[in-house]
């Protein structure tokens, strides 16, 4: 009998021999060890041209590499788990579940951010003279002209079908790779034991790939250094301390709305809140050093599956949250657009800031799968609102790395939740799995003996 030996990224859940490493040798000391000195660095050759020349491509190529890795990491989970599932009915029903899921947190979520901002305002004395603010600052803004008049509900439908089959992997669209993984998964489904032998090479490919997701985590340490090294030469300490009372409101509602909100929905959904973060330590450390949540795309789908989330359920919302589910997201836009309001002493009656949550839980919707969606989509927000000054938004501009670190843990942290709800709601959690999981987080393996088949 011949074996294979497989790595933590290849087994299932429970799978594995665990090894406990050095404190030093886990990928989330190593993260973190690399956002502290990449700050450092930052701080001290503050405005260095190298820095933007040579570090800062570390943190966009580890990035480019995992959004490489994320549509055929989507295709083979989505496809292989409805394939297996071959009830058509239960498909819908996850997706009703997911989606009134994602609707009522989003819109709580927007609630929550606008309530925060009246109650603290902040923003108000700084008696911003708009006339004074650089009419510029949105052209610094990567593709905000062409992506944010594209914000609308017929142009965000349309873009959902790609032009083919395999431009959805080339596009960089992640509800494009979904939309196409759906069919293809419907169709084995519906062919059903002949196209068996389908699902099994797609199962042996999946193996493959997730050693490379493998692989590919582990130059982030390397990613993170760049980019966080980039971001506080680029904007400095400074920045913060300038615009702490916006920095300090997106941060502490975000806090509190994972602790509070979210822990309540976890409990009742029979787990903790901080066991789940703690479980996805190494994912989040990485979401806060490359300020992109996309980044730990394929490892939450793993670590999902590995704690009891049936793959299907897996491979229908942590994709589709990811463009429909952005609690952190949500809360920085109504904060950001009173903050201005406050700032440039802009009345909004309670009329007008309802407006402005319509047109937010709108836009929020419409920018998924756009590069920065938080800062185009608060901009093409702004622009639909004709009371607030567009180019309030320059005043925000520099901290908007800051920001988006909070919202990508944010958006992070509640798809995760999201998954394990759904899952449970569908009657596809394995509750023993889900506790081991969280009790004892997985440690990396170092190869796993497993019967392969005979010579």
């Amino acid at each position: 009998m011949a074996m294979a030996l497989i790595g933590a990224a290849d087994g299932g859940p429970g799978a594995g021999v665990r090894v406990h490493k050095p404190f030093w040798r886990q990928l989330y000391f190593q993260v973190l060890a690399a956002i502290l000195l990449g700050g450092l660095i930052g701080h001290f050759y503050r405005g260095a041209p190298w820095i933007e020349a040579y570090l800062y491509p570390l943190g966009q190529g580890f990035i480019a590499l995992v959004k490489m890795i994320i549509p055929p990491v989507i295709f083979l989970t989505v496809s292989v788990g409805i394939a297996g599932m071959r009830d058509m009915g239960a498909l819908g029903r996850v997706a009703g579940k997911a989606f009134t899921y994602f609707l009522f947190f989003s819109t709580l979520a927007l609630i929550v951010g606008m309530i925060v901002s009246n109650v603290f305002k902040p923003g108000l004395g700084m008696n911003v003279d708009v006339a004074t603010l650089d009419p510029g600052a949105l052209e610094r803004v990567s593709g905000f002209e062409a992506k944010s008049h594209d914000l609308t509900i017929q142009s965000f439908l349309l873009d959902i079908i790609p032009k083919t089959f395999f431009s959805a992997f080339t596009e960089g669209s992640i509800l494009q790779v979904l939309f196409v993984s759906l069919l293809f998964g419907v169709a084995l489904a519906l062919v059903g034991d002949p196209a068996q032998p389908v699902v099994d090479m797609l199962t042996a490919v999946g193996r493959v790939v997730f050693r490379l997701v493998a692989l590919l985590m582990s130059a982030a340490p390397i990613g993170a250094f760049g980019a966080f090294a980039f971001v506080i030469s680029s904007q400095g300490i400074s920045a913060i301390i300038g615009l702490g009372q916006l920095i300090a409101s997106v941060y502490l509602t975000s806090f509190l709305f994972i602790v509070v909100v979210l822990g309540a929905v976890a409990a009742w959904a029979g787990f903790s809140i901080f066991r789940l973060i703690g479980y996805l330590r190494e994912e989040l450390i990485l979401v806060l050093g490359t300020s992109s949540s996309e980044s730990a795309l394929p490892a939450l789908m793993e670590k999902m599956e590995r704690a009891g989330c049936s793959r299907h359920v897996v491979g229908l919302v942590v994709p589709t949250g990811y463009s429909f589910n952005l609690d952190g997201t949500n809360i920085y836009m109504t904060i950001a657009a009173l903050f201005i309001a406050h700032a440039t002493n802009t009345e909004l009656t309670m009329g007008q800031q309802l407006a402005l949550l319509a047109v937010a839980m709108i836009s929020s919707k419409g920018a998924a799968g756009v590069t920065g969606a938080g800062f185009i989509t608060l901009a093409a927000t702004l622009e639909a609102v004709p009371t607030l000054p567009l180019a309030g938004i320059a005043i925000i501009l520099g901290v908007d790395r800051f920001l988006s670190e909070c919202r990508a843990i944010t958006n992070f942290i509640g798809n995760a939740v999201a998954t394990i709800v759904v899952s449970r709601w569908e009657g596809a959690l394995n509750r023993e799995q889900l506790d081991a999981a969280l009790r004892t987080p997985p440690r990396p393996v170092a190869a796993v003996p497993v019967e392969a088949d005979a010579d």
